[in-house]
């Protein structure tokens, strides 16, 4: 019960125009294989809808350094640390058939009361959670965005249904097929994302607009969405060479 994984064959639906594992389809294998082993604990969706809460992520960071192709099977494997405040840390590995590490990923989770819509201590719920504190983290907590001077392009966009999930607001796997949107098609054949980290600092609802700005210096490069006044957002990592 301390780690879960699971094994993943890739399918067309899970790769992008060049036949590689999609960013964003990378953070949905880590959302279900992360409530499959929190259901597996107690503390899945399913049981915690009935406290009136559910879990939401604050921080993602994902580092790939092989990016698998159409019909390979991969390991998603997860495990927690202990609860800092009121953040739930929670790391992942990704290997591939050889058992080479090929991405690693760490997450902030928080608990969300969906009435209020506020965050909730850890309370109750870090208590169903074994001791891991022996087990060794593969990356640092994941890190805030920084700013980045360069060449800037805004686009207005409107949160639409397909994404939106569940708990009524833009899933967090929708804001990685953004990023790979603004970054544009010749870019995402050219590069991959080598490193991407995620600061998700208000809901996005339905039919909300947000100004996405994309900044670019030679290979880093940011996302922030805003709305109105409020920065619902922020993504930042570096593109490298796609690899073939």
């Amino acid at each position: 019960m301390k780690s879960y994984q699971q094994e993943y064959l890739l399918r067309t639906c899970d790769c992008d125009v060049n036949g590689q594992w999609r960013p964003s389809a990378i953070l949905e294998a880590m959302q279900e294989v992360a409530d499959m082993h929190c259901t597996l604990l107690g503390c899945g969706r399913n049981d915690l809808v009935k406290r009136n809460i559910v879990w939401i992520l604050a921080r993602s960071e994902v580092q790939m350094t092989r990016y698998p192709e159409i019909g390979e099977t991969i390991t998603v494997q997860t495990f927690h640390k202990p609860v800092r405040l009121r953040f739930f840390p929670r790391y992942f590995l990704f290997t591939d058939a050889q058992g080479n590490v090929i991405g690693k990923a760490g997450t902030l989770w928080l608990l969300m009361d969906l009435i209020t819509r506020q965050t909730v201590p850890a309370g109750e719920i870090a208590a169903l959670l074994p001791d891991n504190s022996e087990l060794a983290a593969p990356m640092a907590l994941p890190a805030t965005v920084g700013q980045l001077q360069g060449t800037e392009t805004v686009k207005e966009y409107e949160a639409v249904y397909s994404d939106l999930d569940v708990n009524g607001h833009v899933n967090n796997t929708k804001y990685a097929d953004w990023l790979c949107n603004m970054l544009g098609i010749e870019t995402m054949r050219q590069y991959q994302l080598q490193s991407l980290i995620l600061n998700y600092n208000a809901e996005v609802l339905p039919e909300q607009r947000l100004m996405l700005r994309l900044i670019r210096r030679e290979n880093d490069f940011q996302l922030i969405g805003n709305h109105g006044e409020k920065t619902a957002f922020e993504i930042g990592g570096m593109l490298q060479e796609r690899r073939r």
